[in-house]
C-alpha cells in the first residue's frame, strides 16, 4: 500500500491506524507548501487534490473515514473496531463529528476561500476559528471521551482521527490547559507505539 499525506494533516490518522494494524505501507509526502496536492500528478491520483489517499492493489481510496474502516477490515486482529453494535456506532459518531464539524471549524483558519470570494470574509472565518475549536474541544471533553480514549479503556480507529485533530489545538488559539482530558488522552496517545512511529517519521 501507498499512503499519500502531508505532515500534520489529518492524513496522518491514517498512517496511525497502518502502524496499529501493523501493516505494511509506503508513505509518500506531498508538499503542500508547494501546491503538489494540486498539480496534474496528484490530481490523477485523487481529483479532489486532498489527502489522505491510499493506493491498494482494488485502486484509489480516499476520504479518512473511509481509510480508516478499510485498514480495521482488512486487519481484524487488531480490533480497531469494537464488536459491540453500540460501541462501533459510538466511535463513528465521533469520528463523523470530526469530520463534519471539528475539522470544518479548523480549515476556516487557512481553507478560508472556499466559503468565500472576499478577503474580508477570510478574516472574519479565521478570527472564529478560537472559538469554535473551544467550542468543539467542550463537546469532546463532555461526550466525546469516555475514559483515556474515544470508546474508555480501549483504542479505536476514533482515537487515531482525534489525535490528529487535537495536535492542531495550540495553533488554532485554543487555551489546553482548560481541558484536563484532552491533555490526558493526548498523553496516553504518545505513550503509544503508533503515535511514536508517526512523529519519529516527521509526520506530526
Amino acid at each position: 500500500m501507498q499512503l499519500y499525506y502531508a505532515p500534520r494533516t489529518i492524513s496522518v490518522a491514517v498512517a496511525i491506524a497502518l502502524e496499529e494494524a501493523g501493516l505494511d505501507y509506503e508513505a509518500i509526502r506531498l508538499d503542500f507548501a508547494d501546491g503538489e496536492q494540486t498539480k496534474p500528478a496528484y490530481k490523477q491520483i485523487n481529483p479532489k487534490g486532498r489527502v489522505p489517499a491510499l493506493a491498494v492493489d482494488g485502486g484509489i481510496l480516499t476520504e479518512t473515514g473511509a481509510l480508516l474502516d478499510y485498514i480495521a477490515t482488512i486487519a481484524p486482529q487488531a480490533g480497531l473496531v469494537p464488536e459491540n453494535p453500540v460501541m462501533a456506532a459510538r466511535m463513528r459518531e465521533v469520528m463523523y463529528y470530526l469530520a463534519s464539524t471539528m475539522h470544518v471549524n479548523h480549515a476556516h483558519k487557512m481553507r478560508a476561500h472556499r466559503w468565500a470570494d472576499k478577503k474580508s470574509s477570510w478574516k472574519d472565518m479565521k478570527d472564529k476559528v478560537a472559538q469554535t475549536m473551544t467550542a468543539s474541544c467542550k463537546y469532546i471533553s463532555s461526550n466525546g471521551l469516555r475514559g483515556p480514549f474515544v470508546l474508555g479503556e480501549a483504542f479505536s480507529l476514533a482515537d487515531a482521527y482525534l489525535y490528529v485533530v487535537c495536535s492542531w489545538l495550540e495553533g488554532d488559539g485554543v487555551d489546553v490547559s482548560a481541558f484536563h482530558k484532552i491533555l490526558a488522552f493526548r498523553e496516553a496517545m504518545e505513550a503509544r507505539p503508533s503515535v511514536q512511529a508517526v512523529h519519529a517519521a516527521g509526520m506530526l
